[in-house]
C-alpha cells in the first residue's frame, strides 16, 4: 500500500496497537497519538457514516461487493419500528395514539413531530437507538467475516463510534450533497438544510474519524474502498 494509493484517507487513529502502527507507518499516515484498541482476535467493527447526500450508502455497497457484511442502522430502525411492540408503546406514549395506525408507524405524523424540534428528535432517537444497538449485536454474531461495517447516519452524534474499532467518514461538497438529495426525493433546499442542521458538520466529525473518503467520482471512491479494505484485512491478520 503506497502513500499515493492512500492519498484520500486521513488517518487520525487515537487508539492503536503495534500491528496497526507497523501497517500505517509504511504509508506515513499514522497519528502520533496512540493507545490501546480492542483485541485483534475478535471481529472488527468498522463504523461508516456521513452527512445526508454524502453517499455513504454507495460506499457501503462497495464494501458489500467485496464480501463484507454491512448493517444499515436506518433500515434496522425502520424494521424495529414496524415489529417491536415495546418501541410502538414508547413512541405512542411520546407522541400520542396517532403515531401508529393499525400497529404500523405513521411516519408522516412522527416526522412532523421531530421536524425542526431537536428535543423531540433526541427523545425519539433515545427510544430507537438502544434497540438498534441490541439488534446489531445479535446480527454480528451471525456473521463470518474479518470485519463488519456498521453504517449509521449519526454515528458520532450519539456516541456509537465508541463501540467501533475504526470509523470511516464519507464527505462531499455542500452543494453536491444538496444536488443529490434534490434529485433523490425532490426536497426543497430549505427542508434539506433543516435536516442537515440536525447532524454535525463534516469538520466536527472529521476530528473523530479514523479514515475519510471524499465521494465525488464513483470509480475513485470504489478504488478508495478497495484500498482501505486491503489495509483492514492486513491489520486483521497481524
Amino acid at each position: 500500500m503506497t502513500e499515493e494509493q492512500m492519498r484520500e484517507f486521513k488517518f487520525r487513529k487515537k487508539r492503536t496497537d503495534s500491528a496497526i502502527r507497523d501497517t500505517f507507518s509504511q504509508s506515513g499516515i499514522i497519528n502520533n497519538k496512540q493507545s490501546e484498541i480492542k483485541n485483534n482476535n475478535t471481529m472488527k467493527v468498522v463504523g461508516l457514516t456521513g452527512g445526508i447526500g454524502s453517499g455513504k450508502t454507495t460506499v457501503a455497497n462497495f464494501f458489500k461487493d467485496l464480501g463484507i457484511p454491512v448493517y444499515i442502522a436506518d433500515d434496522a430502525a425502520r424494521n424495529l419500528m414496524n415489529t417491536s411492540e415495546n418501541i410502538r408503546k414508547e413512541i405512542t406514549t411520546l407522541f400520542g395514539a396517532e403515531s401508529y395506525i393499525d400497529k404500523l408507524p405513521n411516519r408522516k405524523f412522527i416526522a412532523s413531530k421531530v421536524f425542526n424540534d431537536k428535543t423531540q428528535l433526541d427523545l425519539l432517537n433515545n427510544i430507537i437507538h438502544p434497540a438498534v444497538a441490541a439488534d446489531f449485536e445479535k446480527w454480528k454474531l451471525q456473521q463470518d467475516a474479518p470485519y463488519v461495517i456498521y453504517e449509521a447516519a449519526i454515528l458520532f452524534e450519539k456516541g456509537g463510534y465508541k463501540k467501533c474499532d475504526y470509523t470511516i467518514l464519507v464527505t462531499a461538497p455542500h452543494d453536491q450533497k444538496i444536488k443529490r438529495i434534490k434529485a433523490r426525493d425532490q426536497s426543497s433546499v430549505e427542508d434539506i438544510e433543516a435536516r442537515m442542521n440536525n447532524q454535525w458538520d463534516d469538520e466536527r466529525k472529521a476530528g473523530l474519524a479514523d479514515f475519510q473518503i471524499e465521494n465525488l467520482q464513483l470509480e475513485q471512491t470504489r478504488r478508495d474502498v478497495e484500498n482501505l479494505h486491503a489495509v483492514l484485512l492486513k491489520v486483521r491478520k497481524n
